[in-house]
């Protein structure tokens, strides 16, 4: 339990190296450890090896069926990975096992999109919504679907309170801008900009 436990803090830290080091350990310690197989996982993941973060969250899985959190860290490897089909199968487990794992909903909601399932795409960020009312992406990507569907009111609302919940919300800022231009309201859409602006250029220093 001392490896996976140092493991998960350099995990923490964004040290994956010494993360999987660690993990790996705890696994050959115990090898039926399936919380470590998630973690070194979710640490290749984070380094871009998907498929190596795919074997590890797919052991995870065979080890213990009812983890939630493994289908739905395989699933957004599946998702990067551009596997859709098997992305969504994931996060349907994971929404099965635990109906109000706002993540997986919110997830499932993003590879919809790149499928083009608006109705679904919809459907799945209302109830991450639902369940996280907090959910800045979730706003800001429901009201993207908005735009896209030429509903600008509603999708301007949705930038809006992307925004609330995280004045910092770079891509919320230009998103309502484009949504104001599109309305008519330029003055709104000129400060929408030059605040977009503003943020990106401290996130760059």
């Amino acid at each position: 339990m001392a490896w996976y436990n140092r493991g998960t803090a350099y995990a923490d830290k964004g040290d994956t190296v010494r993360a999987i080091a660690d993990c790996t350990e705890a696994i050959c310690l115990k090898s039926d450890f399936s919380e470590a197989y998630v973690s070194r996982g979710t640490a290749y993941k984070r380094k871009g090896d998907h498929d190596r973060a795919i074997a590890d969250f797919t052991e995870a899985i065979r080890l213990k069926p009812d983890d939630a959190e493994a289908w739905y860290s395989r699933g957004t490897a599946y998702g990067v990975k551009g596997d859709h089909d098997h992305a969504i199968a994931d996060f349907n487990e994971a929404i099965r096992l635990k109906p109000d794992y706002a993540a997986a909903w919110y997830n499932r909601g993003v590879i919809y999109g790149k499928k083009g399932d608006t109705d679904r795409i919809i459907a799945n960020y209302n109830e991450a919504i639902r369940l996280k009312p907090d959910y800045a992406e979730a706003y800001n990507n429901r009201g993207i679907v908005y735009g896209k569907k030429g509903d600008y009111d509603l999708a301007i609302a949705d930038f809006t309170q992307a925004i609330r919940l995280n004045p910092d919300y770079v891509e919320a800022w230009s998103n309502r801008t484009k949504a104001y231009v599109m309305t008519g309201e330029y003055a709104k859409a000129k400060a929408d900009r030059q605040m977009s602006e503003k943020l990106d250029k401290l996130k760059k220093q």
